[in-house]
């Protein structure tokens, strides 16, 4: 009789005695608790959560300034600047206590899991805390550096903010207001930090000017999301993009009325060559048509790429840019 103890299924049990078995992958991480390695990591984690791609709307401070022609003084220079990083933390106050509040919900979203807060980059407890320290902070410095209103400004739009946040963006037409309040905040603040008075005009045009940009969004917002609004906000599926579009198209016709009215309350300038004020007219509402193009076809939904990346625009916002200018120092 043959020995089969040697034989192949002996071997082979001996192999898988003496190989040890791969360990089973680790499983990864619930989203809210991965943590990256490196001292880097929170600083880099607060900064992404501040959102500085947003930062460039803040550039609005300069706004009034340059209207009235009084931005190229040591004074006027120092003041802006400060202004303008004062305001850049009040909105990243903001953007830290939405995140931190919406951490949970954030989870569940196939994007904004990515964010630091929801991601565990940034624990929920430091966002709270750097955000309210951000947003109590920026103006009390405004109250000491700047002017009083300035402060009382800063502190109406952080607490407009997180009540937009906290229910009024579930709030219809209350939502565009807040939004639009918002930019002609940032407008605003530049001349009442130097103590500039703010016409009617700049008032309205930069009013209805903001609403036609914010309108615009949300109604390609609304294009873009046709069948399927629920992934996105959802205030959009109580609007229409009937409504939407009626909204920026009020709004762009009352921001080149007004601009327009601005432009031919004064005469031309004695001591100019062109009358600068008038012309600049025909280069604002062409560059309000050019961007009405992108707003029609439901591609506004980021104006800051439209305006960055189409040339006919942007080549249209330099040549009213300059007019603009020649107006203003001409006056």
């Amino acid at each position: 009789m043959s020995d089969t103890s040697d034989g192949p299924a002996e071997s082979t049990a001996l192999l898988t005695r003496d190989t040890p078995s791969p360990a089973p992958p680790e499983p990864e991480p619930e989203p809210g608790r991965r943590r990256a390695g490196g001292p880097l990591a929170l600083p880099l984690g607060l900064i992404r959560t501040a959102r500085p791609r947003q930062w460039v709307k803040n550039v609005l401070v300069i706004a009034a300034p340059a209207a009235a022609g009084e931005l190229f003084t040591w004074h006027a220079a120092s003041q802006l600047a400060l202004v303008f990083a004062l305001f850049t933390a009040c909105a990243s106050a903001v953007y830290l206590i939405n995140d931190a509040r919406d951490a949970e919900a954030d989870r569940a979203h196939p994007v904004k899991r990515h964010r630091p807060v929801a991601a565990g980059q940034v624990p929920v407890p430091v966002a709270y805390a750097v955000g309210a320290a951000l947003a109590v902070l920026a103006p009390a410095v405004a109250a000491v550096l700047c002017t009083p209103m300035t402060s009382a400004l800063l502190t109406a739009y952080v607490a407009m903010q997180l009540a937009y946040c906290l229910s009024l963006k579930h709030v219809l037409v209350v939502d565009l207001a807040v939004v639009t309040a918002g930019f002609v905040m940032r407008a605003m603040i530049g001349g009442i930090a130097l103590g500039i008075p703010l016409s009617r005009w700049f008032l309205i045009t930069t009013g209805f000017g903001a609403l036609f940009m914010v309108s615009a969004k949300r109604y390609s917002e609304a294009v873009q999301m046709a069948g399927r609004a629920g992934a996105t906000r959802a205030l959009l599926t109580e609007y229409t993009t009937g409504y939407l579009r009626f909204v920026w198209q009020l709004a762009a016709g009352v921001a080149v009325l007004g601009y327009c009215l601005w432009a031919l309350e004064g005469g031309a300038a004695g001591g100019a060559l062109l009358p600068w004020r008038q012309l600049s007219m025909v280069a604002f509402t062409l560059a309000v048509l050019r961007y009405a193009v992108f707003a029609d076809r439901g591609t506004a939904g980021e104006p800051e790429d439209v305006v960055l990346h189409d040339r006919a625009l942007a080549c249209i916002g330099l040549l009213w840019l300059a007019m603009y200018g020649l107006a203003v120092v001409n006056l």
